[in-house]
């Protein structure tokens, strides 16, 4: 399957989350990765230098979506800060179904990827709680939060909804009761930061 398109890091990305698809992350090889591009095994090592590092990378950009997707709503200074608050949590607990639902085997993929890739899980944890803590802040700027310490606050509201979000409870995103269970748990956060 070689190609004139030159050889980038987000081919190469692509690629592997397709070889990562079919094979696994047990079995799937840089060797596999090349194979899938047409090129030899020493130009994937060109972009990245280890198996280790590919697999780093291609974690981080299965996260960066979820992340990228919440930023919009982080940013829009013009809703209030309570609008932003739940639409942001039921956003990243939409998009960790979505990827949960629609494609099971790339998500238990990724999620045994996430497991061995600390350093980028703890980036995109510290992202989205960076978010969360915007978003309170301008909450008690705006007078309708009240917090004495927004970044506390927003981890706080982030391992309250843990259950919405972390891989491990995916399982439970698809029982019948789950989103009156999230809706419930949002509330009770909402009521519990108003100013």
């Amino acid at each position: 399957m070689a190609t004139t398109e030159p050889l980038t890091a987000e081919r190469i990305l692509r690629a592997t989350e397709e070889v990562l698809r079919r094979h696994g992350p047990a079995k799937a090889t840089v060797v596999d990765v090349a194979r899938a591009l047409g090129v030899s095994h020493g130009s994937v090592y060109r972009h990245f230098r280890t198996k280790a590092a590919l697999r780093e990378a291609v974690t981080k950009r299965w996260l960066d979506r979820t992340s990228e997707a919440l930023c919009g709503i982080t940013a829009d200074a013009d809703r209030d800060p309570e609008s932003r608050l739940r639409d942001w949590l039921a956003t990243l607990f939409a998009a960790k179904r979505r990827k949960a639902g629609d494609d099971p085997e790339l998500f238990a993929t990724y999620s045994v990827l996430a497991g061995e890739q600390g350093e980028a899980v703890a980036e995109h944890i510290a992202d989205l709680t960076g978010q969360l803590t915007r978003i309170v802040a301008a909450g008690v700027e705006a007078g309708a939060f009240r917090s004495a310490d927004p970044a506390a606050t927003a981890w706080a509201v982030f391992r309250a909804t843990a259950c919405f979000h972390d891989p491990a409870y995916a399982p439970e995103w698809k029982t019948p009761g789950a989103d009156a269970d999230f809706a419930a748990v949002v509330d009770l956060l909402v009521q519990g930061l108003r100013a």
